[in-house]
């Protein structure tokens, strides 16, 4: 366990300090037993315990999603030299700005086309994937697993789910990295405007696959998307993009992330990573305890439609609360010995890292957990791994985090899994 930082030292949440940003758990430890409600700046909260982040994050009627009810909202478009108003739309139509009914309205559509049998479909694929970028890894001897192994696999998931052919998958994974630099909240103008011309791209691109798919229906996702009807209703055009944008952002940065901080999370915990190479049945609780351990995604956002109270602190209408899911899933009041790595874990608490207390068909999907899975285990039976540099540099977008360490495998006699 590291020391908690000095306590005669201001108490200060700040996740872009270097040495934070290098390890932010014990600074969370420390606010978690300092100050669990903290106000990081004024009309900014930000919740460390377990309980009161699940609190917040299932009350889904006495907290919103939706950034245009923050006080903060106009203050942000300002800061960004845009047009009051011009970020509506594009909130509006997304699931991860959306409360209920609407919110509600566009889960049971997506739910109609996003089953377990299509799930299941994926399965063998992603395996296949898996194989494929392993089998070259053993031919070439070595492995970088961010680049190698933890970014083309979702991608190429993703990508082959929606229906988009192979030759414009590269595409995609440029739109997706500039995509994602959105969800964080200090961007700048420079990089919203790229994320723009990304959500721009990508719009038209599947703006054309739409109708293509309207007049050729095939097997995939998108045509099932098309097709889902709930209650005589349909998604319109702009929800349909919408949801296949959210649907490459949100599978694929964080499976990168999964793969990428739980492959150096087993490194540097060799003794559990020895007893998944030996039990292979473990690798689910595995991920799950992966999750737990350190979340792809470290924080998410609300805000109190009224005056609340959170820990003894009064919270005002409009405030913003930073719930930080990486700090809950190391709450020694919810998980025992929390910063110790055990895939036989077996709480009956489960992380906050996927769905922020609010069901939705693209947050802990079994797709992301399986080829995550897939990914892991498939890494940790090869021979002579080790992490690049003297412990890795960890990239932060706000509300998805990863590390960029490059993980070197080699395996020990030529074939995967010798």
């Amino acid at each position: 366990m590291e020391p908690v930082p000095s306590h005669g030292e201001p108490l200060q949440f700040n996740p872009y300090i270097p040495e934070v940003h290098a390890d932010p758990y014990p600074l969370y430890r420390r606010l978690r037993e300092e100050d669990p409600v903290h106000e990081a700046f004024p009309g900014v909260w930000v919740l460390t315990r377990y309980a009161d982040v699940q609190a917040v994050l299932r009350d889904g009627g006495g907290f919103s999603s939706d950034e245009r009810n923050s006080a903060l909202f106009d203050v942000f478009q300002q800061s960004m030299d845009l047009e009051p108003g011009s970020l509506d739309a594009s909130a509006a139509r997304s699931m991860l700005f959306l409360d209920p009914p609407d919110h509600t309205r566009l889960r049971a559509l997506v739910n109609k086309a996003f089953t377990a049998r299509v799930v299941e479909g994926l399965r063998p694929r992603a395996q296949a994937i898996v194989d494929l970028l392993l089998g070259e890894a053993v031919e070439r001897g070595s492995m970088d697993v961010v680049a190698e192994l933890a970014y083309p696999l979702p991608i190429t998931v993703i990508c082959e789910m929606l229906g988009v052919p192979s030759a414009d998958h590269s595409r995609f994974r440029e739109w997706s990295a500039d995509l994602v630099l959105s969800l964080d909240p200090m961007m700048s103008p420079e990089i919203a405007a790229k994320a723009n011309r990304a959500t721009e791209g990508l719009a038209d691109y599947f703006r054309g696959l739409v109708s293509e798919r309207r007049a050729n229906p095939g097997k995939d996702l998108l045509t099932a998307l098309i097709a889902a009807e709930d209650e005589g209703q349909r998604l319109t055009e702009d929800e349909l993009l919408s949801m296949c944008i959210l649907l490459l952002v949100a599978g694929h940065e964080t499976t990168v992330n999964l793969i990428s901080n739980g492959m150096l999370a087993l490194l540097r915990n060799r003794e559990q990573l020895a007893r998944l190479r030996g039990d292979p049945s473990l690798i689910r609780t595995a991920v799950e305890e992966l999750l737990r351990y350190d979340s792809p995604v470290q924080l998410t956002g609300r805000i109190p439609l009224q005056d609340v109270e959170v820990g003894g602190k009064r919270i005002l209408k409009g405030q913003e609360v930073v719930a930080l899911t990486g700090a809950a899933n190391r709450d020694p009041a919810q998980f025992p010995a929390p910063d110790r790595l055990s895939e036989c874990r077996g709480s009956s608490s489960p992380p906050t890292s996927w769905n922020g207390g609010r069901p939705s068909p693209f947050a802990g999907r079994p797709d992301c957990r399986s080829s995550s899975g897939s990914a892991v285990h498939g890494t940790a039976r090869l021979r002579r791994q080790r992490a690049a540099g003297p412990g890795g540099r960890r990239r932060d977008v706000g509300d998805v985090r990863s590390r960029t360490t490059c993980c070197r495998s080699g395996p020990r006699t030529g074939r995967r899994g010798a």
